[in-house]
């Protein structure tokens, strides 16, 4: 848009409109707009489409996270699959997003990118192509009406000139016919210069309205001839404008779900699974499979053995998923079971202290809750102590083979504190339950107490631990949590 000749030089441009001379080059600007303008709506779309693949990651990454806690928290039967039904809401919508993202880049972003390249196309010495056409026509629209634009101004100047000169000619004339001391012929000198001023004047007159003249004969041509370059942007243009519409309308498409056929059966599933949840259903499987409705072999007069004189060690009886082994009893009959991971609990006997009635499972799923609301780096296997698959076997094997430790262990003449344990450093830890120690070896303590950690946990999952009151003890690792 540079030139040797500027047609606008010298020229007084006296308003705002597209005649005046250099004002198309608002009309030329436009076409370098149109390029930027497709580079902010390809940066619009990549944006939006880098939106679309984070929340979609989200959403995966909370349909796992929650699937796992629900899966391994104490909800069960109906209306745990209809809590589930939500994670899977939640992943085929993330594959839909998915889908989004890649037509805003894949379609919309590409069509905007190739059009563009097509529509303009960069010159060596920089600046586009279409840019310099058009700034080549208007200037050549423009340059012969300018050149008598500027003859007019010129005449304008010297006939205003002129009439300057003679009004202050006459009014020289004047004051020399009251002043006696002129002689005559400075009279006349002053005289003879009021007729050549007036003289001055008609001849910049006439020449004026001769430029003015022309120049209204040669303004329709230049009206044409500013029209057809401007006709030809306005073209180029209404391709543009055309196109983007276009693409708007594409984008349009690809976010809006709400016309897509797969996402709404997601929300019709959706609903369903919520609706077939029931709540008589799941207490009458409670019931049945953790409840009064769970088999029994109550107990009965039995001959001495040598098997139930046998004393179990700590460490086998929280061998299996840490349950609570029975001893003597064998477990007959066939439990009302569903496809649930909560049918795995069977009953304990009386020859067995229980944990302490103070430990309430479900008190475990409200305060665990909390503290994973609250800590979301907490590991999913401590959101609750009480898990879905914990199992109580009902039998024990007295093959030394299936027996981890020796009959000298199973007696009791070893000590429990020898055993190979990693260095830890003292963490203190606050009691969530309360728990009466079972063997010789084992704290007891009420929730809320406090006490110090000295030892991790083992495979048993038990801990080493010292009372304020410096006793020394084992206690189960997942009654407690580390203060913060």
């Amino acid at each position: 848009m540079s030139g040797s000749y500027d047609d606008s030089v010298g020229v007084e441009v006296s308003s705002d409109s597209f005649w005046e001379v250099g004002n198309y080059k608002r009309t030329v600007k436009r076409i370098d707009d149109g390029h930027r303008l497709c580079n902010d709506l390809m940066n619009c779309i990549h944006e939006r489409a880098r939106i679309e693949k984070v929340y979609a990651q989200q959403l995966t990454e909370w349909a796992k996270r929650w699937k796992q806690l629900v899966e391994k928290g104490p909800q069960y039967g109906t209306v745990e699959r209809a809590w589930c039904a939500f994670m899977s809401e939640a992943e085929k919508v993330s594959e839909l997003h998915l889908e989004v993202k890649g037509s805003l880049m894949n379609e919309d972003f590409e069509k905007i990118k190739n059009w563009q390249k097509e529509a303009f196309h960069k010159q060596m010495m920089g600046g586009f192509k279409e840019t310099k056409e058009a700034e080549d026509g208007f200037r050549k629209a423009q340059k012969p009406w300018a050149k008598k634009l500027k003859e007019v101004e010129a005449a304008k100047k010297a006939y205003h000139a002129a009439c300057k000169e003679e009004k202050l000619a006459i009014s020289r004339e004047t004051n020399s016919k009251a002043d006696p001391a002129l002689n005559p012929e400075q009279l006349k000198k002053l005289q003879d210069k009021v007729e050549r001023s007036k003289q001055d004047v008609l001849k910049t007159k006439e020449k004026y309205e001769k430029s003015l003249k022309e120049l209204d004969n040669a303004t329709p041509q230049y009206m044409e001839n500013m029209e057809q370059v401007f006709e030809q942007c306005q073209q180029f243009e209404e391709k543009r404008l055309r196109f983007f519409r276009e693409v708007l309308l594409e984008v349009q498409k690809h976010l809006d779900l709400s016309n897509v056929a797969s996402y709404k059966n997601i929300y019709r599933e959706l609903e369903q699974n919520i609706k077939t949840a029931d709540a008589v259903e799941d207490l009458r499987w409670f019931r049945a499979n953790q409840g009064p409705g769970m088999s029994m072999n109550w107990p009965q007069f039995e001959e001495w053995s040598a098997d139930l004189n046998r004393t179990l060690s700590r460490r086998e009886k929280k061998k299996a998923s840490d349950g609570v082994t029975l001893t003597g009893i064998n477990q007959t009959g066939d439990q009302v079971s569903q496809p649930n991971k909560h049918s795995s609990l069977s009953v304990q006997s009386n020859t067995v202290q229980s944990v302490q009635s103070s430990y309430n499972p479900f008190e475990d799923e409200e305060d665990t809750g909390s503290t994973v609301s609250e800590k979301e780096d907490s590991k999913i296997k401590n959101v609750s102590s009480y898990e879905k698959n914990q199992g109580y076997p009902t039998d024990w094997s007295d093959e030394e083979s299936n027996n981890p430790f020796s009959s000298t262990d199973a007696n009791g003449d070893t000590n429990p504190f020898d055993e190979d344990t990693s260095p830890a450093m003292e963490v203190r830890v606050r009691a969530l339950y309360d728990y009466e120690g079972q063997e010789q070896d084992e704290l007891s303590f009420k929730a809320g107490d406090e006490l110090t950690k000295m030892e991790n946990e083992d495979e048993q999952g038990w801990c080493k631990g010292r009372l304020d009151n410096g006793q020394v003890g084992l206690y189960p690792a997942n009654y407690v949590e580390p203060i913060q």
